[in-house]
């Protein structure tokens, strides 16, 4: 289902918007630096979803740019049977930040669905918009043009938190096979939470509404099929006509009061209250994939964006600064066979693909899954905190804290430091120095986790013992 949270740049501290979140998803997440691509005239790419996905398609190829933008992003390999590898978005080069986040229509779209849908998934409209898009707006207008010609391949609906430093939008993909979408955007004064994505009344009287954009059949469908009434001159609610009808969840109201409170305080919302925010354990725990920080920045250097990355929920994990200008992601954070969906049937030995099997080969490189898998020594942290999270889970919040402000210290003068170096037109050395710093920090978290690992291990077995209780423990949570 996921979670994103955006923040206005009004009310926070620093002046800086913000958008956040995590990937809901059951199955392995991996750290991705995507360089800047260029491609030949006549590529391109595969898009969709296959007969086997829960809500069945089919594929197809539309038309590759020449040039597809540098990202960070957090991929993962399963959701509903929608062909792998599989994003939630994350954040481009010119400053786009895209969160995928489940929206369900309603069940009578869903039943209509054809088994022969075809064009962009979600996870497609997520990468296509972080390698194409310089603003948040254009990315609305990238998937509404991308809807209309090659429809929409979805799994019961979703949607797109996208932003940028000035402003974001709530994007909403119906399911149906219709080409239905709908767009809300947030300012400097917004809060918004989704989870899921959710647009209330649209007012479709005012076609030219600063901040409004939708399907030019959005109106009229509804009417056709008796879900909206435009003679009755009632607002058009699009979560009662479109939607699941629940209006925002508990858990949406829950966070964004909390967040409102603290934007109203003289210091307004801080970067600790953010990352509050996605770790509390009220929404985050083991469904949380990861977890996603990124400052909406606007600085002389595009190498100088970055995003703070968890490699899994955030209560098991420190958040960590990762920046563009960064080379690549360190061997521990990549891709391993740890919940990746289909490598429990795949070796790292070739004598079966030799013999006439090559699906029994590994898809992940022999050297990586040779290195410890941050997923998983994270994963089982989580575990030792979810178990007896009344005693274990203070104490490893205040651990996590306190590294996040030795890095929040230290950040100024990393950033001053490879700013130095750019401006002095050395990109190269920019870039060794961030991937050095930043490869140090996130394997110093791993280390941290640990070393923390094993003393809740001790002390699990001394206090309480080693449950084989098949149901699991963990904080109460809002949704």
């Amino acid at each position: 289902m996921s979670y994103g949270l955006y923040i206005g740049r009004n009310l926070t501290a620093d002046g800086l918007a913000y958008l956040a979140g995590y990937g809901d998803e059951p199955s392995s997440h991996w750290l991705e630096i995507v360089p800047r691509r260029h491609h030949a005239a006549d590529a391109k790419i595969t898009v969709g979803v296959t007969p086997e996905a829960d809500l069945p398609g089919l594929l197809s190829e539309i038309p590759q740019v020449a040039e597809t933008a540098r990202h960070i992003r957090v991929s993962y390999s399963y959701y509903k049977g929608v062909p792998a590898p599989l994003t939630n978005g994350g954040l481009n080069e010119y400053g786009v930040a895209v969160r995928d986040i489940w929206s369900t229509s309603r069940h009578e779209l869903i039943e209509m669905t054809p088994p022969t849908q075809s064009g962009p998934n979600y996870s497609d409209l997520a990468r296509i918009v972080l390698e194409r898009t310089r603003t948040a707006r254009e990315g609305v207008e990238l998937i509404a043009t991308l809807i209309d010609t090659y429809g929409y391949a979805d799994y019961g609906g979703n949607s797109h938190l996208i932003a940028d430093p000035q402003e974001a939008w709530v994007v909403i993909e119906c399911a149906g096979g219709q080409k239905l979408w709908a767009a809300e955007r947030l300012g400097p004064d917004s809060i918004r939470a989704s989870r899921p994505g959710f647009i209330g009344e649209i007012p479709v009287d005012q076609p030219d509404h600063p901040d409004f954009l939708y399907s030019p059949n959005l109106v009229s469908f509804a009417a056709a099929q008796g879900w909206y009434d435009p003679a009755a001159r009632r607002p058009f609610d699009f979560n009662s006509i479109y939607g699941d009808g629940k209006g925002r969840w508990a858990g949406v109201q829950w966070i964004e009061a909390e967040m409102a409170v603290r934007a109203r305080r003289p210091e307004k919302i801080a970067f600790t209250d953010i990352i509050w925010a996605i770790r509390t354990e009220k929404l985050t725990g083991d469904t949380a994939g990861y977890g996603q920080i990124v400052p909406l920045i606007q600085p002389d250097h595009a190498e100088l964006r970055h995003l703070w990355h968890t490699q899994i929920g955030a209560i098991a994990a420190p958040f960590v600064p990762v920046f563009m200008g960064v080379r690549d992601v360190p061997a521990e954070y990549r891709q391993h066979r740890y919940l990746t969906a289909g490598e429990s049937s795949r070796f790292l030995d070739l004598r079966h693909a030799r013999k006439g099997n090559p699906a029994s080969a590994s898809q992940v490189p022999q050297g990586i899954e040779a290195t410890r898998s941050a997923a998983a020594v994270f994963k089982r942290l989580l575990n030792l905190i979810a178990r007896h999270h009344e005693f274990f889970l203070p104490e490893v919040t205040a651990t996590w804290e306190a590294a996040e402000r030795k890095l929040l210290q230290a950040h100024p003068v990393i950033v001053d430091t490879a700013a130095t170096l750019l401006q002095a037109g050395k990109p190269d050395r920019a870039s060794e120095y961030l991937t050095y710093y930043c490869h140090t920090e996130l394997r110093a978290a791993l280390d941290l986790a640990e070393t923390l690992a094993q003393g809740l291990d001790v002390r699990t077995r001394l206090l309480f013992g080693i449950s084989d209780d098949l149901e699991p423990r963990s904080a109460e949570q809002i949704w």
